[in-house]
């Protein structure tokens, strides 16, 4: 009942017609005032039944900063992580099974980015457990051996199965709310890979280099935040496929065309 009246008041002070999804989304629903984190303020439009209504304009503009990099980045082939270990975000999951980009969306471990080499070993370990075990290396074992093997794979599918095309660090991370995920953000800042990010003002926007202020506690917000980034995805991948390389892209195209050149010149002299 609360939150209809917010609502109902929240589309007053969002009349826009531009806002019209976004309010329907409820991305404008914040934070109790006590959980706002004080450098997060400016992204705060007003008070409504003790829940901080975040800006909407400030939503868009974080958007708009945040979709154009998403978009050269896609447009680059750039290797990008999704993290987003809550129920309510899960639908990340097929947005990186979609683009082929690695994900996290059961647990951090510590360690991802700034142990990679570690991380790495355990998932090709993974992967050469579930390849013997489909081509039958297991099939003389006894029930109880094999079932020690499924057991492993199954556990190791849960905390590393989206890492299993991620050959190397990311170009850059993106994040589903970076204030339960501080380890991620600790570490790819760490190694100064860029972070973007959907988050709820009881994060710390120092912490992020792309930064959308939302509501990251929602499934229907997050969904549409996450819609966003797959059209983002699309449109940097359609400029990459359909993109002419120019002469100097392409090895030896510049000096054909220069010996051509000299070749019609010796041939009008003659």
């Amino acid at each position: 009942m609360l939150e209809e009246s917010i609502s109902a008041k929240t589309k007053e002070l969002f009349p826009e017609e531009a806002f019209r999804e976004m309010v329907e989304a409820g991305v404008f629903y914040g934070r109790k005032k006590s959980r706002v984190n004080p450098k997060m303020r400016p992204y705060i439009l007003t008070n409504r039944g003790d829940i901080e209504i975040i800006n909407l304009t400030k939503t868009v503009q974080g958007l708009d900063r945040a979709a154009a990099y998403l978009r050269e980045k896609a447009k680059e082939n750039a290797m990008i992580l999704l993290v987003a270990t809550q129920p309510h975000a899960e639908e990340i999951k097929n947005l990186a099974i979609e683009f082929n980009f690695p994900y996290v969306v059961k647990r951090w471990i510590g360690g991802t980015l700034t142990n990679f080499k570690i991380i790495s070993l355990r998932v090709e370990h993974f992967k050469r457990l579930k390849s013997d075990l489909a081509s039958g290396v297991f099939g003389n074992y006894t029930k109880k051996e094999r079932a020690r093997v499924e057991t492993e794979i199954k556990k190791l599918e849960e905390l590393i199965g989206g890492l299993e095309n991620m050959s190397r660090r990311p170009d850059l991370v993106l994040i589903i709310d970076s204030y339960p995920h501080e380890t991620a953000v600790r570490e790819a800042r760490r190694l100064r890979i860029p972070i973007v990010a959907f988050s709820n003002i009881d994060s710390d926007p120092d912490q992020v280099d792309y930064l959308v202020p939302g509501n990251a506690n929602s499934r229907k917000s997050v969904n549409w935040f996450l819609g966003k980034v797959r059209e983002a995805f699309k449109e940097g991948e359609q400029a990459r496929l359909t993109s002419v390389p120019s002469a100097a892209d392409v090895p030896g195209t510049l000096d054909s065309v220069k010996d051509a050149g000299e070749k019609n010149i010796v041939d009008s002299i003659l």
